[in-house]
Parts: structure tokens; C-alpha cells; sequence
């Protein structure tokens, strides 16, 4: 997403609601700004997906699938605040999380200690299993989505990849040529088998997989 403009229509479209501050790097195919919101004085954290999957179709289904993963409290998993779509933009908004990414974390420090490295997956994989018993799979586990606040690991992106995954569906069903995007949802490092093969039934078993990885 290379557009020098984004930034502008962004805020265009979000109003006075919310006040870009700055862009945050290692969004990947996404693009993420730190924001203030006006009505509570607080920072979020806006994540931009794609402009590919803002057609009309991809739009109304992206809403519908953020609309149950934002109905997840946990707490050990970032929660949707909000989400929405405009001047062809997709955007959901999550707290603003002070602290670094498991990914940081590592290169900064190498190897974990055993009972830090437990901690982590033990606090992660309760996320999960509250989340798969609401049928919720994450389909894209890697350091980057674990956030490490105050000492405990919380897990971003919860329902995101599965709404890019709706999206992608319903624009290839109305017609959009998506599949020649070069896009694709999950990160190869970590993705199962029955993802790298592009299956449509991903379940559960993915988000242990890429959690063991």
C-alpha cells in the first residue's frame, strides 16, 4: 500500500472522531497510525487493510466478520473498538498497547527464558481456547500479533485474517479479481500445511500448530 495520500484520505474519512498522530512501521501488507480519540483523550492504534478489499460486497462482509471478533473479552486478547470503511479504506481500531512485540522482544534480547517462554504460551494458548470455543480462528499467529504488556502477552489481529478471507471471498464471487493480487493471508514462517495449500476449511488446529512453531 505505497499510496503518499493514504494519511490524508484517512483522516478525511474519519472525521473529527479521531486525530492522526503518526504511522507506526511493521504493518506488513496493512498500514497502522497511532491516533488520538477526541471524545475519551485516548490514544488507539487505526489499521488500514488493503484498498483491494473495499468494494462494496468486501466491505459489508469485512463489517460483518469484525463485528463478532469485536465481541471477544479476554484478557489476554486486544479488543476491536471500533470499524469502518470510507473513500475506499477498510480500518478497525484497537487500543493503543505500551509496550513491544514479541518479535521486538526476541531480537533485542535472543532467547527467552524458559519461565518467561511459558508464560507466554501458556497466556497465549487461553486466548486461543477462548476463541475457538466462539469458532474464532486467528489464522495468522507469528511474534509480531503477541504483545508484551506489563509482563503478560496479549494477542492483536483476533478475527482480522478471517475477515480479509471473507472479503476475499465475496469480491471473487461478485467478480473482482483478487486472486491475482498476490495477496495472501497468514504468514508463511508459521503457517499449517493446510493453509500454504490454500484450503478453505482452516479450523482450530492451524492457530496450535502455528503457536508450537
Amino acid at each position: 500500500m505505497n499510496d503518499l495520500l493514504l494519511p490524508a484520505r484517512l483522516q478525511a474519512a474519519l472525521g473529527d472522531v479521531y486525530v492522526l498522530e503518526r504511522e507506526l512501521g511493521g504493518g506488513g501488507m496493512s498500514r497502522l497510525f497511532v491516533a488520538m480519540e477526541r471524545s475519551l483523550n485516548r490514544q488507539v492504534v487505526i489499521k488500514v487493510l488493503p484498498p483491494e478489499l473495499a468494494s462494496e460486497v468486501s466491505a459489508a462482509r469485512f463489517k460483518k466478520e469484525i463485528e463478532l471478533a469485536a465481541q471477544m473479552q479476554h484478557p489476554h486478547i486486544v479488543p476491536i473498538l471500533a470499524a469502518g470503511s470510507g473513500d475506499d479504506l477498510l480500518w478497525y481500531v484497537m487500543p493503543y498497547v505500551r509496550g513491544e512485540s514479541l518479535r521486538h522482544r526476541l531480537r533485542e534480547s535472543g532467547k527467552l527464558p524458559v519461565r518467561d517462554a511459558v508464560r507466554i504460551l501458556i497466556e497465549v494458548a487461553d486466548a486461543l481456547a477462548y476463541a475457538h470455543r466462539k469458532g474464532i480462528v486467528h489464522r495468522d499467529i507469528k511474534p509480531e500479533n503477541i504483545l508484551l504488556e506489563e509482563g503478560h502477552a496479549v494477542l492483536a489481529d483476533f478475527g482480522v485474517a478471517r475477515a480479509i478471507v471473507a472479503a476475499r471471498t465475496s469480491s471473487t464471487v461478485d467478480g473482482s479479481n483478487l486472486t491475482g493480487t498476490g495477496m495472501s493471508v497468514g504468514t508463511p514462517t508459521y503457517m499449517s500445511p493446510e493453509q500454504a495449500a490454500g484450503e478453505s476449511n482452516v479450523d482450530a488446529r492451524a492457530d496450535i500448530y502455528a503457536l508450537g512453531i
